[in-house]
């Protein structure tokens, strides 16, 4: 597997990303695009290893829960391989166990289950109303107005060319260091067309819902990610996918956090179409500690 050339546009890049080299039965080989960050970003692990996983399922049966534990920061200058044991093949549940390995050590590990397709009970909880996408600031309204007096770290994140666009609902807590209400509602779309295959429509929406829990956990103590005087990391991250989607338009990204404790943040999302159909649950927690010099 070659590097692969930067100048992909994002989205091609990503799933350049998910096209996994297969070494050998149940082992895989992902690369990372080198775009400057020390670390591997969580939501690309995620996503490879629910690929590898994928790959070692019956093409009728999708993915409809996972469950992962960040171990050590990613390198992205080296290759991940992904091992992937099958704990089970039911008639209608498949489940896979993936570890993902650099330097000779595991770095993560994600349980997976997958069931065939199947007609049942069908309700979901409603789309809260909030504003449309198209009357909100853009990112490039943002960066014009916002970046210019951000910090550093604030601005390399928002001036890095990414595969899915964020528009924030309220931008207030990138004004004020007051203490909110741990909750936001993000719009969130994929920059460039995403190919109409389940297994990736899957591996984008997980590499999505990755962004921006961490931020959520933080409002009620009037800081974010950005804060030097924190050391922040996903620790674990959990997924339900309700119903497929293809990704082809703003979805709603609802978030809150109702608990911070232990020097970790716990926030939950709901995923849903502009139309209002809940397609995906997630749950983290994750690191949010005062570094020992302040």
């Amino acid at each position: 597997m070659s590097r692969q050339p930067q100048f992909q546009a994002p989205m091609d890049r990503l799933l350049s990303t998910l096209d996994l080299e297969k070494l050998e039965e149940n082992l895989y080989r992902g690369l990372s695009p080198q775009v400057g960050w020390q670390r591997v970003f969580g939501g690309q692990v995620i996503a490879q290893a629910l690929m590898a996983a994928q790959r070692t399922v019956d093409g009728n049966r999708f993915v409809h829960s996972l469950h992962a534990y960040f171990m050590r920061p990613g390198d992205p200058a080296v290759p991940i391989v992904y091992q992937v044991e099958r704990i089970h093949d039911g008639s209608s549940f498949a489940t896979r166990w993936i570890v993902a390995i650099q330097h000779g050590r595991p770095i993560f590990s994600m349980s997976a289950s997958f069931q065939v397709e199947e007609d049942g009970y069908d309700h979901q909880v409603p789309m809260p109303p909030v504003t449309p996408p198209e009357d909100l600031m853009g990112e490039k309204e943002f960066e014009e107005l916002f970046l210019a007096q951000a910090p550093a770290a604030v601005r390399k994140y928002w001036n890095q060319d990414r595969p899915i666009e964020i528009r924030p609902v309220s931008l207030v807590h990138y004004l004020t260091k007051e203490k909110l209400e741990p909750r936001q509602d993000i719009w969130v779309r994929a920059i460039g067309e995403v190919l109409p295959d389940r297994h990736y429509q899957a591996c984008v929406l997980a590499y999505l819902s990755d962004m921006t829990l961490l931020d959520t956990s933080l409002y009620a103590h009037g800081t974010s990610i950005f804060d030097p005087k924190l050391q922040v990391a996903s620790l674990d991250h959990a997924m339900w996918f309700h119903r497929p989607c293809a990704l082809d338009d703003w979805l709603l990204y609802t978030q809150d956090s109702p608990s911070s404790s232990g020097s970790r943040g716990m926030t939950r999302g709901s995923l849903y179409t502009r139309s209002g159909t809940l397609i995906a649950s997630v749950a983290q927690e994750g690191l949010i500690r005062k570094r020992a010099d302040e």
